[in-house]
């Protein structure tokens, strides 16, 4: 059987910058990176994507808020802009890879899942808020959705008020065998787009979809693990990961083990907000029996899985 690499795609393999957000900016970045794919095939693996989504959310957030103030129209909840992202990325995807694989004379498939992912729903997030959705609001607007939608609310680093929903730990992948049967026939799939459609199950065990955001990289995490990858790759703007990020003494890491990533992250080395729940999903994949986990940014992916870049941690 083929090695199995499942690679993570982040938020700046689709919005490069501000002035490039249009679906057409979103599909021209995707090409980009999926230029690196059809080489990790011809390595030998085959491979499983999956990718963020929290702008396209924003925007589909955006549009149905006008669409309800000019038109009367019903709003989206959020797990149903879970699953329209993960579709319209997804068709992206697809066409990028099919065109790519056609140019190169790969007899390869990809195909998307709409990927529903089982939280606990007494996850302690339920409880505590935390993850930003949506758009800015000034006091008076954000006070009126408290009263009319009930929404839990911060203010975000002084640039408005905005929608916080919890993000609970992923559980279970509800698609997996689906996944695993379409590896194993040798398709590429893209699935648990933006960490997958969270999900309860109710007290008669049927599952419901709730208003929380699952982490991308821990929800691959999960993936890779009940795949039995050979490899976790994740995907983001950093050709390596860095001790010391930005300063006069800043070191660029080949290898590290996952005690010397927990020390680096005891240390205070990565970022809330960016890479340390990389540098935990890598750990958490490793320590459930993962043999190897990989960070890179898109342009790296094929040297890096050849050995010659990206950082590398391993179990130890």
């Amino acid at each position: 059987m083929p090695r199995l690499a499942v690679i993570a795609i982040g938020g700046n393999s689709l919005i490069r910058d501000e002035q490039h957000k249009s679906v057409h900016d979103q599909y021209e970045a995707v090409v980009e990176t999926s230029r690196h794919i059809p080489g990790i095939v011809q390595q030998g693996y085959n491979v499983v994507i999956t990718h963020g989504n929290g702008p396209q959310v924003g925007f589909i957030l955006l549009r149905s808020e006008i669409a309800e103030k000019v038109a009367g129209l019903h709003p989206v909840p959020l797990d149903s802009c879970g699953a329209d992202t993960q579709g319209a990325i997804g068709y992206q995807i697809q066409q990028a890879l099919h065109n790519e694989f056609l140019q190169r004379g790969i007899e390869r498939q990809a195909v998307t899942v709409v990927t529903q992912v089982l939280v606990d729903q007494h996850d302690p997030a339920f409880q505590h808020p935390s993850k930003p959705v949506g758009s800015f609001y000034t006091k008076e607007e954000i006070d009126q959705k408290v009263a009319q939608e009930g929404w839990t609310v911060a203010e975000d680093a002084g640039r408005g008020w905005r929608r916080v929903v919890p993000s609970p730990m992923p559980v279970a992948i509800v698609e997996l065998d689906a996944i695993k049967h379409l590896t194993e026939a040798n398709f590429v799939v893209i699935a648990a787009g933006g960490g997958g459609i969270p999900v309860v199950r109710n007290s008669e065990g049927l599952l419901e979809g709730v208003a929380a955001v699952i982490d991308k990289d821990y929800a691959t995490s999960l993936l890779a693990t009940n795949l039995e990858a050979d490899l976790f790759v994740i995907s983001t703007a950093v050709e390596k990961v860095c001790i010391n990020y930005r300063k006069p003494d800043e070191r660029a890491i080949d290898c590290m083990t996952v005690s010397e990533a927990k020390a680096y992250a005891e240390q205070g080395q990565f970022a809330k907000g960016s890479m340390l729940p990389k540098i935990n999903a890598a750990i958490a994949f490793l320590e459930r029996g993962g043999r190897e986990a990989l960070i890179t940014n898109p342009e790296s992916l094929e040297h890096a899985l050849a050995g010659h870049t990206g950082t590398r941690i391993v179990r130890g």
